[in-house]
């Protein structure tokens, strides 16, 4: 059990369940039920896709995640930059809303699944790594952006086609004279409501002492509160036929069906990058949030098994009749500080869900589409963060320029190039860095054991032994860059007579760099100057041992520390060794 217990969590967390997590997991279910409906036809529009779909997206696939993802607090859906990057890759091969781009919608939610499967099963989370943090941000600012853009057409009320985030600029400039007066107040009317029951309306209720759970509910319910408001006036004045406000229109009842999703492989070729994509990005974006809530309670993230639990989410989608799935940032946060102890709360968000499809659809066919763009702005707004930009030029001009170049890119041509050109810089950035790694010459301080670079610190050299600390991973991208710096200072110094390469930051040592490492013993010899390690961790040892590299590395050592280095060339070579020191 035990075992089956580390692939279907649902076993452990089930197992220990107690009643006194039961009141937090209902309260944070309803809070999260309440600001889903909306976002999840929301997201849907978004995706080119009927309401429904998100309605559906937002049952099944949660209910998976609640019994294969560790996370007790992230709650999974639909998401706007999935939903943007769904439009994008399904756009490419038929109409919106058509059949089928709805039926492709389902294979590459089937092909997401998949693919954050496998690799869950083969413990690939740590490929997540591999994208920078300032370029995450650079690419989720300018999603975020295109999002708001595209929002506009639904906001104003006018007609223009989807497409680049300039051509849509220039179409709304174009049109804005075809502005829809009804429809820019109905969507001006539901930001204020959003806006307002944020920040300001929290800190009123704060002044009046209102309990925090209360406030909570209350802040939390705004979209819901604008979908209510929204939908009387649209027909309570007949909006829709009077003043061509747009709506969402007839959405089907029932649970959703089961789907099978295409078996055309022409159809899962043409979806398969996009896919790929999608799903690195849905993992990275959940896993972040995930992690972050784990910390705030000292709770553990397995990032192998996120994969699992998402691509069971996914897999659950395609045969549910919904759009592609992830954990969300808003509405995981908003789960956690509802007071989410367990997953059971996001399957209780999904059995509301459900009960929404079941009963409450026929209230929905006036919500106008107004109110759904101003939910998906307001939303978006919090993925934006210039400011980010500004501490990277601060901190770092290389990881700066890949962040302005991902964010610049993701605007002018598209999500899909611009996350594969930031995971190309991250890439690069990090071959680059990794090929140049800091080395040091070090000289004692005072008469302490301890060793410090020369130029930071007032300490006492040997004009005879070049002590050189090596910091970084010895590999065939940095071992060249090693040994033209160690060669450069010999030839600086023609008194020196011995070489201490201290390993203390040095975990690993491959083919390429110990080919190198002999290459430099034998120069060195020739020139007369003898090589000796000093502090060599244990792994790296016993590879080392492995070969003839410490035979042949006689006369020089291997030194416990660098201090044990200095004292034996001191007693061996000298008899006050820093006498003419600094």
């Amino acid at each position: 059990m035990r075992w089956l217990a580390r692939y279907v969590p649902i076993l452990s967390w089930g197992r220990a369940y107690s009643a006194r997590d039961l009141p937090g997991d209902l309260t944070a279910g309803l809070i999260t039920a309440i600001m889903l409906v909306p976002q999840a036809m929301a997201y849907a529009m978004l995706a080119g896709l009927p309401p429904q779909i998100g309605l559906y997206a937002s049952i099944a696939p949660p209910i998976l995640y609640g019994i294969f993802g560790s996370s007790r607090a992230l709650a999974v859906g639909p998401v706007a930059i999935a939903s943007l990057m769904t439009a994008t890759a399904l756009s490419a091969l038929s109409a919106p809303g058509s059949e089928s781009y709805i039926a492709n919608a389902l294979v590459l939610s089937l092909l997401i699944g998949l693919i954050l499967l496998v690799l869950g099963l083969v413990r690939a989370g740590f490929l997540v790594n591999f994208l920078s943090h300032p370029v995450i941000s650079g690419f989720t600012s300018a999603a975020a952006i295109l999002i708001l853009i595209s929002q506009i057409k639904y906001l104003l009320g006018i007609d223009i086609p989807r497409g680049e985030a300039f051509a849509t600029i220039v179409n709304v400039v174009r049109h804005i004279g075809e502005t829809n007066p009804a429809t820019l107040a109905i969507g001006g009317g539901a930001l204020a409501i959003l806006l307002m029951m944020r920040s300001p309306l929290t800190r009123l209720l704060q002044r009046l002492e209102i309990p925090p759970l209360t406030t909570q509910f209350i802040t939390r319910s705004s979209p819901l509160l604008a979908v209510i408001l929204g939908i009387a006036v649209t027909a309570g004045w007949r909006l829709a036929e009077t003043a061509s406000v747009a709506i969402v229109g007839a959405i089907p009842e029932g649970l959703p069906p089961l789907t099978l999703p295409s078996a055309d492989m022409g159809i899962w070729q043409a979806l398969l990058p996009a896919a790929a994509l999608i799903a690195f990005v849905s993992y990275l974006e959940s896993v972040s949030v995930a992690k972050a809530l784990a910390a705030k309670r000292r709770q553990k993230v397995d990032a192998d098994q996120e994969l699992v639990g998402l691509g069971a989410a996914n897999i659950a989608a395609a045969f549910t009749g919904a759009s592609p799935v992830a954990g969300g940032f808003a509405r995981s946060m908003v789960n956690f500080a509802a007071g989410a102890n367990t997953p059971l709360a996001s399957i209780l968000t999904a059995l509301l869900l459900a009960i929404s499809v079941l009963f409450l659809t026929p209230l929905f066919h006036y919500l106008p589409q107004a109110v759904l763009a101003a939910t998906i702005v307001v939303a978006v707004t919090q993925l934006i963060d210039l400011r980010s930009f500004r501490r990277t030029w601060q901190y770092n001009k290389a990881d700066f320029a890949a962040q302005a170049v991902t964010f610049l890119i993701v605007l002018a041509v598209g999500v899909e190039t611009g996350i594969i050109t930031g995971i190309a810089l991250s890439l690069m950035l990090y071959l680059w860095r990794s090929s140049r790694p800091h080395f040091a010459v070090v000289g004692q301080v005072g008469d302490t054991e301890h060793y410090r670079n020369v130029k930071r610190h007032k300490v006492r050299t040997d004009p005879s032994v070049l002590l050189f600390r090596i910091d970084e991973n010895l590999f065939f991208p940095n071992a060249g860059y090693l040994e033209d710096s160690l060669r450069a200072e010999v030839a600086a110094n023609p008194e020196i007579t011995d070489v201490v390469l201290i390993c203390s930051s040095v975990s690993l040592v491959d083919a390429s760099a110990l080919e190198t490492l002999e290459e430099l013993r034998e120069t060195l010899h020739a020139a007369g100057v003898t090589l000796h390690l000093a502090e060599v961790k244990g792994p790296v040892m016993d590879r080392l041992q492995r070969t003839s590299f410490i035979e042949d590395l006689a006369p020089g050592q291997v030194f416990l520390s660098t201090h044990d280095a200095v004292k034996h060339l001191r007693e061996r070579l000298y008899a006050d060794p820093y006498g003419s020191a600094i």
